[in-house]
């Protein structure tokens, strides 16, 4: 929100408000309720769903969770009419492994391709018979789409339109050059479909007109399906090229074509006024999706939800957090998330429960009324009671794990492993920078939460070696 925490800015993270975030200070008092839910949910028609994810976005890089140099208006006024959530997580610390997650519901571990973090050759993928949030929508009469960061493995193995979305416009790597659309390995990574399609445009640019088109179209469709829509935007994962920068995208293109290996990583690039640009021209196309979601006469039955697919990167603002992407610190898996229905939730508010990506998996089932597939339990458990019916949230453990690393949260507890091999222990309510370890004073807490960890552990894939 535009609103701030300004006499609180640094006690709302401390105690119980510890998830709360600490907003620029001159600006007027926040405005945001507590959350409460909005009612029994019956009668409700099944709504669309709108699935937004920025890239490498870090926490606090919105102005409504705190960043005083970045201003998202957009997205700012999206939490206004919904629900902002401040201990949201994303299913794991880097892009595959969490979209992963999010299309299955389940932990990143249960199928070889969740073990690449990411993937990052031509052989992984999600295996085209896992059912997904897509094809188990798809099942219950929804139109499904993809637009933009697939991630989820190649072709000719590996597609969206093989797992579930009957469209998909975007790229399957992991990440590429915003003008001339080169992947890591320099190959030209756009398609239509499992076809390529030719676009050298700036790559923000064309997802947001395609994705506001396929909106619009569907608002003119009179067949009466409900509708599903990722958008995975690539914004602002590196290269560190904003709209305009043809002559840096050119050098980018160059050291790739002439071999270099790892040129798209732009380490000698890039800068903090430069991510500001990238960011706020994430905010400008999210708008602009959104106005065509209001314009097609959809808003009143779509439910927008936008996050970042895991946390920030080089540039991001993460305070008060520590780590970043490829940790699970708390600055690698807690994430900006915001939820709009106008037709279903309550405006102006802000929830601080703990939950991560694969919740929202069995949420939008549930309110499209799909069940998970019996042989693929998930591993998510629905919002939908607390957000509509005002039930108690689920009470469990959130699970982490990564190649070397390992997390546990239960309540305001985290038990963490770093790849120094020591154990951890942080109350976030009262730490949420993960700087107090509680271990020594807590040590048969923390033996139950190394516990429960391990359990979980044991029902996964095992990493292959080497």
């Amino acid at each position: 929100m535009s609103a701030s925490f300004s006499r609180r800015r640094f006690g709302g993270l401390i105690g119980t408000s510890a998830a709360a975030a600490a907003l620029p200070a001159g600006t007027a008092e926040a405005a945001e309720r507590p959350f409460r839910a909005a009612g029994s949910g019956a009668g409700r028609r099944r709504p669309n769903f709108l699935v937004i994810l920025g890239d490498d976005l870090g926490w606090a890089d919105l102005s409504s969770y705190g960043s005083a140099h970045i201003r998202t208006p957009h997205l700012d006024r999206l939490a206004r009419q919904g629900v902002r959530f401040t201990q949201a997580y994303s299913g794991s610390a880097t892009c595959s492994p969490t979209r992963f997650a999010l299309y299955t519901g389940r932990y990143p571990g249960r199928t070889a391709g969740g073990l690449a973090e990411p993937i990052a050759d031509r052989t992984a993928g999600l295996d085209p018979d896992h059912p997904t949030l897509a094809s188990l929508l798809r099942d219950e009469g929804y139109a499904t789409a993809l637009i933009g960061k697939w991630h989820c493995g190649h072709l000719p193995d590996h597609s969206p339109v093989k797992s579930g979305w009957d469209t998909f416009f975007g790229n399957f790597g992991g990440a590429l050059e915003y003008y001339s659309k080169l992947g890591l390995g320099g190959e030209y990574d756009l398609y239509e479909g499992d076809a390529e399609y030719r676009d050298l445009r700036y790559y923000t640019r064309v997802l947001t007109e395609r994705a506001a088109a396929h909106v619009r179209a569907r608002g003119r469709e009179t067949d009466g399906r409900p509708w599903l829509l990722n958008l995975n935007y690539t914004t602002p994962h590196w290269p560190w090229i904003a709209e305009g920068d043809e002559r840096e995208s050119a050098e980018i293109v160059r050291r790739i074509r002439a071999g270099e290996k790892g040129a798209l990583w732009h380490r000698d690039g890039g800068s903090l006024a430069k991510y500001v640009q990238m960011v706020e021209d994430l905010d400008r196309s999210v708008g602009e999706v959104l106005r065509a979601v209001r314009e097609s006469g959809q808003e009143r039955d779509t439910l927008v939800l936008f996050a970042s697919d895991n946390g920030g990167e080089r540039w991001s603002y993460q305070w008060p957090l520590s780590g970043g992407k490829a940790t699970l610190q708390e600055g690698g898996i807690r994430v900006p998330q915001i939820v709009r229905w106008p037709g279903g939730l309550g405006h102006g508010q802000v929830s601080h429960l703990p939950h991560y990506s694969p919740d929202w998996t069995a949420t939008l089932l549930e309110l499209g009324g799909a069940r998970p597939a019996p042989d693929h339990p998930l591993d998510g458990h629905s919002l939908a009671g607390y957000l509509l019916r005002g039930e108690q949230p689920p009470r469990r453990d959130l699970f982490w794990r990564v190649r070397g690393e390992r997390a546990l949260r239960r309540g305001r507890w985290k038990y963490y492993r770093g790849k120094d091999g020591a154990d951890h222990l942080y109350d976030l309510d009262r730490d949420p920078r993960e700087q107090a370890d509680r271990a020594r004073e807590e040590a048969a807490l923390l033996r139950d939460l190394r516990r429960s960890w391990e359990r979980t552990d044991a029902e996964l894939l095992p990493y292959p070696e080497g």
